[in-house]
């Protein structure tokens, strides 16, 4: 087993990171060979339309820009599990993870059917972290969840959203112009929910891991 991990984060070592690096335990321990990348240490763009990919002969479910983020989508549809991760800014997912869904899934969609051209199967689990509570989203960012579970059911694999709420955005609030947060809460919900939202993704690793 092979499970690709992806943090589509610009931070490299808080809470989108945390939870992906424990699915990448979880997939450790079901076994699977695993590669993490971030995202942000990578130098591309969203599709570019040069329609390489649907000249008569090509090969298929291959994106030819040459560029870092390529390879790693030729290695996404050799995997047998994907574990990607973003953060919510506006209500959406990073720009990294835009640009890496239009890349993955128009090399894969025939123009001539709009069939899809990709015939293996990968696993997918989707890490969203957010500062809102669960109930908001609930109520606003589950439709957005959806969304990235249609793009990635291409794959298909099984896909599952993992939702990590009301995170901690800085180690110290008093350095900051963050008036409109309670600073107790948040270092509450670390100390009382992250641990629960981590064991989570680690389970979450194991499980598509393990398939």
């Amino acid at each position: 087993m092979k499970t690709m991990i992806l943090n589509g984060s610009p931070r490299r070592n808080w809470n989108t990171a945390m939870m992906l690096k424990e699915a990448q335990r979880g997939a450790v321990f079901a076994g699977a060979e695993t590669e993490y990348i971030d995202l942000y240490g990578l130098n591309y763009t969203g599709c570019r339309s040069c329609l390489v990919c649907k000249l008569k002969g090509a090969a298929r479910c291959k994106c030819y820009w040459k560029d870092d983020l390529s390879p790693v989508i030729d290695r996404i549809f050799q995997a047998d599990a994907l574990l990607i991760g973003s953060p919510i800014y506006l209500g959406d997912v990073t720009s990294q993870v835009h640009a890496l869904i239009e890349r993955l899934h128009f090399c894969a969609l025939s123009y001539d059917d709009y069939s899809n051209y990709f015939t293996g199967k990968v696993n997918v689990g989707i890490v969203l972290t957010m500062n809102a509570p669960r109930a908001v989203y609930d109520s606003w960012y589950q439709g957005k969840a959806q969304e990235l579970v249609r793009s990635f059911s291409a794959l298909n694999g099984s896909v599952e959203v993992l939702p990590c709420c009301d995170t901690l955005q800085v180690a110290d609030y008093s350095r900051f112009s963050m008036a409109g947060f309670d600073a107790e809460h948040k270092q509450q919900m670390r100390k009382e929910q992250f641990p629960k939202d981590l064991e989570k993704a680690f389970r979450l690793g194991a499980r598509l891991s393990a398939e």
